[in-house]
């Protein structure tokens, strides 16, 4: 079939002896997709290639399969981060908080310059600055949950990964650094490419687009060849529709409603929707950090739809919403 597809997800509850497994996960199953026109096709319908791409496990990442959904808590060592920033403004508070989150997170996303709309430029060597001494003193501390570096810079990547983190999450998908692709190669590391469209500092400034869901396909399935043709392997990518990240509002739903196109990419899906601007917007909170019930609905709408990382601010509570989630739906919480 041409064009893009959306595999349609049956709850455990309701999987018939047809229905495949989606992306490898343990809990959902889908037995038909469809197409742009929201027309439904059974899966005798695809080519054996689209089945694949659809069904197939993800890769293991770091250790952690992603047969269920997996938090990633955001660990941000910057002052202007649209709701954390400056609260963790030394190394201690820092290494205090990664203890606490890695109680409920899979990995540890650790940021020091801010990517919200309007952020200005922080130099390598103040990102570094910034980064490396806390995931010197995280690894110091015993922690040895994965930590992904969320940084556009090929130095600041090289020297996060020296220091003992275990993944590099590029909000360019590589594109701003033409020496990252390089860096992550050279080291074998996982890497989450996102869509975004213009820099921070611009993004928001009236973004537009035909066809959203379809032009972010495109922009992945570019970046991935092109992370893929740089020598980076690709079971070791990881994809993410970039909420947020140069869209309307509209656009934003319109991606998030569409998620499950995205796993006809064959690679596991990033969902960071948490504390957006989009769900202020929605649900009439202006506070960033008083956001936890818009995002925790739609970090369950990703897991209804087959998304395999949550990068998240509130770790303990996406984790029990997920728990519970799995529970209700008779699969085991276990982590």
């Amino acid at each position: 079939m041409n064009g893009l597809l959306r595999p349609l997800p049956l709850p455990p509850a309701r999987h018939p002896d047809d229905a495949v497994p989606l992306a490898g996960s343990a809990t959902l199953r889908f037995r038909r997709v469809s197409d742009a026109q929201d027309v439904s096709h059974p899966l005798t319908a695809l080519d054996p290639a689209q089945l694949h791409r659809l069904s197939a496990p993800r890769a293991t990442i770091c250790g952690l399969t992603l047969d269920r959904p997996r938090v990633m808590g955001i660990l941000n060592v910057t002052p202007d981060s649209f709701s954390d920033g400056g609260t963790l403004d030394d190394v201690a508070a820092a290494v205090a908080r990664a203890a606490d989150m890695a109680r409920d997170a899979d990995i540890l996303d650790i940021g020091g310059e801010s990517t919200r709309p309007g952020a200005a430029y922080v130099t390598p060597e103040d990102e570094i600055a910034r980064t490396v001494p806390v995931i010197r003193a995280i690894r110091a501390a015993g922690i040895t949950t994965p930590i992904s570096i969320d940084t556009r810079k090929a130095a600041v990547a090289a020297a996060a990964l020296d220091a003992g983190a275990d993944m590099v999450n590029d909000v360019t998908a590589l594109r701003f650094d033409p020496d990252m692709a390089h860096v992550v190669a050279q080291a074998q590391c996982p890497v989450f490419l996102m869509h975004s469209k213009g820099d921070p500092e611009t993004m928001q400034n009236g973004p537009s687009y035909a066809d959203v869901t379809a032009e972010v396909f495109d922009h992945l399935a570019d970046s991935i060849a092109r992370a893929v043709d740089a020598g980076i392997a690709r079971h070791m990518i990881i994809t993410d529709p970039g909420i947020g990240f140069g869209k309307t509002l509209d656009h934003n739903l319109t991606l998030l409603r569409d998620l499950a196109v995205f796993h006809d990419l064959g690679l596991p899906i990033l969902l960071g929707a948490s504390r957006k601007r989009f769900i202020g917007t929605i649900t009439g909170v202006d506070q960033a950090d008083q956001r936890l019930p818009g995002s925790l609905a739609v970090a369950l709408h990703g897991v209804a739809l087959g998304v395999q990382v949550l990068r998240v601010h509130d770790a303990r509570q996406t984790r029990e919403a997920i728990d519970m989630a799995l529970a209700l739906n008779g699969v085991s919480h276990e982590r």
